[in-house]
């Protein structure tokens, strides 16, 4: 099972006597196998981690990027691996082709774009692409996906990929701020509407990961004064890899999170309880 098992020895104690949990050990086992699963961005950072650890967990992936290099790799690692070389961001090129695929159990919104602008220099089509990939592709992924789940009536799990900057402000990053702060309460009214169909939506909010995307802007340099100022101030004093991400996604995907929806789970390292 690999990754897939989490094991954990528990112990009640009576007085002086130790009462064993079952021998030898109690197993959570995620397992997919059997199931179709969604994830957007796949080719590089988190979703392609997130893309892997589906597969080895039995699910299929139908797994979407913008980038054809990324897919072509991908599928050279496993068949379960159903590459879809589209850009969430045209909404109806995006509808044709999600409503094209079929059952799906699964679906992970991860994509997004990152944008370092202040105020003032922002323009229109700054904000258009932002909100295009980072808020309109959720809405229009996840209502086509959610339909199809309702008339199954199996119900099903959505994890949307936010941000602690859904919650806290940070200077030149507005405009991301702003959209993930609209995946924040999309993620919780959608919860709330989709809830009776035990359609579950949760959102997890990192804090920054080591991906393509961030290497872009320079934070994990040293010199970088902004970057080692918030590694500093984080109590695990570190930033996010990939798969730190990743286990708390396949999680909240699984049937051990049941009663788990509408939440946004940070993934920070302790820093939003130090703002």
């Amino acid at each position: 099972m690999g990754i897939c098992i989490f094991r954990a020895q528990v112990e009640i104690t009576s007085g002086a006597k130790k009462i064993p949990s079952t021998s030898p050990a109690k197993i959570m086992d995620i397992r997919f196998d059997g199931k179709r699963a969604i994830v957007t961005g796949a080719g590089k950072g988190i979703g392609r981690a997130l893309t892997l650890k589906l597969i080895e967990c039995g699910a299929e992936v139908i797994a979407i990027s913008r980038t054809q290099s990324d897919l072509d790799e991908l599928r050279k690692i496993s068949p379960k691996i159903q590459p879809l070389c589209l850009d969430i961001g045209v909404w109806d090129a995006t509808k044709e082709a999600i409503n094209n695929i079929g059952p799906v159990d699964y679906l992970v919104n991860n994509a997004a774009i990152l944008l370092s602008k202040e105020y003032g220099e922002l323009t229109e089509e700054d904000l258009n692409n932002t909100l295009n990939i980072n808020v309109k592709a959720i809405v229009n992924i996840t209502q086509i996906v959610a339909n199809g789940m309702k008339e199954r009536g199996l119900g099903g799990s959505i994890v949307n990929v936010s941000s602690m900057l859904a919650l806290y402000a940070v200077q030149g990053y507005g405009s991301y701020c702003a959209s993930k702060g609209a995946v924040h309460q999309l993620t919780r009214s959608m919860a709330l509407e989709y809830g009776s169909y035990n359609i579950r939506v949760n959102s997890v909010n990192p804090t920054v990961v080591r991906t393509p995307m961030t290497e872009k802007i320079n934070i994990f340099d040293p010199s970088n004064e902004f970057g080692t100022a918030m590694k500093n101030r984080t109590p695990l004093r570190r930033f996010c890899e990939p798969e730190d991400v990743v286990y708390p996604i396949l999680f909240l995907l699984s049937d051990k999170a049941a009663m788990v929806t509408g939440i946004a789970m940070p993934i920070d390292g302790g820093l939003g309880i130090c703002f």
